[in-house]
């Protein structure tokens, strides 16, 4: 099912009563642009989620009629998480899943990650992917039919800040975390935007102050610009790129792409997941999930982004109904599944 079905029907409350869901995690920007407005999200914020707690959903399940996991189970081994589906049936609550991660970008080891999704689809009424090929691939390896959403908007361009052509930035973070040889990929990337007649801009958290001794170095030499941000200072960041590097070795989609397609800023991506099937202006580098990005490839990936004109920012008047029509099909979802609890 995409967005251009018909909606699933369903009554838009249950008992008269507003729909009440538990989202896990709490808010975060994705969750927020997708939760209809005329439903009541359900507390207590925390990380990780109360909800993922056996007592604390045993004890409240009458005050929920739908939990919708996104993210944020990750700290749960296996057998917790099979002891949480295992609760979630025999409450019967129903359960909701959005497929973020096909591969968890922090961990190259899938064996963990495919075990935490097997058991949450499993058990899940209802899953949601972001692109049609990852919709495919949930059938393929977990037997289950996704409907395909959208990811919506997630910033708004600033109307009085520019972007500089051939900026390149890469998020340092999202580097250590994700990638073995993090100096290496910086290297890559500085490659890249000198051969493509631009300079590399490394952004880091505010709040940490640890930056790799090689990295530091590229810095001290004025090879390489650090620049420190705060919270939410982000997507200002990204919008004064002409191109952003995602250094994801295996990931599947991204959040930080859909904000360049909101402000207009060209993306670097590696070849692996459906970052391509979220937006067309993506040029891609070949990675492997073990050993990192290839820095070749990296590196060409990037000068040949230089090449290519900043795109536009996103129609905000397109992406507002886009944001309208997904969170119709929650609504709806969420009413169906509700509706199924009170007459079972």
């Amino acid at each position: 099912m995409s967005l251009a079905d018909p909606p699933i029907p369903g009554p838009p409350a249950v008992g008269g009563q507003p729909i009440r869901v538990a989202t896990v995690p709490f808010s975060d920007p994705y969750v927020d642009a997708v939760l209809p407005a005329d439903v009541v999200r359900v507390g207590p914020a925390g990380a990780p989620s109360p909800w993922l707690d056996d007592w604390h959903l045993t004890a409240h399940a009458v005050d929920v009629d739908v939990v919708h996991l996104h993210t944020g189970f990750g700290h749960l081994d296996e057998a917790e998480l099979e002891h949480w589906t295992e609760t979630v049936r025999k409450l019967g609550v129903p359960l909701v899943v959005t497929v973020h991660h096909l591969r968890d970008p922090a961990h190259p080891d899938s064996a963990r990650h495919d075990a935490h999704l097997a058991a949450v689809l499993a058990t899940a009424e209802v899953v949601f992917a972001l692109t049609p090929g990852a919709a495919d691939e949930i059938a393929d390896r977990f037997g289950r039919t996704a409907i395909v959403v959208a990811c919506p908007s997630l910033a708004t361009p600033d109307p009085e800040l520019g972007s500089e052509r051939g900026l390149v930035g890469l998020r340092l973070d999202r580097v250590l975390a994700a990638v073995p040889d993090p100096v290496g990929l910086v290297r890559s990337a500085l490659s890249g935007a000198v051969s493509g007649g631009g300079r590399l801009r490394v952004l880091a958290d505010a709040g940490d102050a640890a930056v790799p001794p090689g990295v530091q170095e590229l810095v001290d030499r004025g090879d390489v610009e650090l620049v420190r941000c705060r919270p939410g200072e982000w997507p200002a960041q990204l919008q004064q790129l002409h191109v952003a590097v995602l250094p994801e070795q295996c990931g599947t989609h991204s959040r930080d792409l859909e904000i360049c397609r909101d402000v207009g800023t060209r993306v670097v991506a590696p070849r692996c997941g459906w970052f391509t099937e979220q937006w067309s202006e993506v040029v891609t580098y070949g990675t492997d999930g073990s050993c990192g990005p290839d820095p070749v490839s990296l590196a060409a990936a990037v000068a040949a982004a230089l090449t290519r004109p900043m795109p536009r920012a996103a129609d905000r008047a397109w992406r507002q109904e886009q944001a309208a029509a997904v969170a119709r099909v929650h609504r709806d979802v969420y009413a169906q599944v509700a509706a199924d609890r009170s007459w079972a």
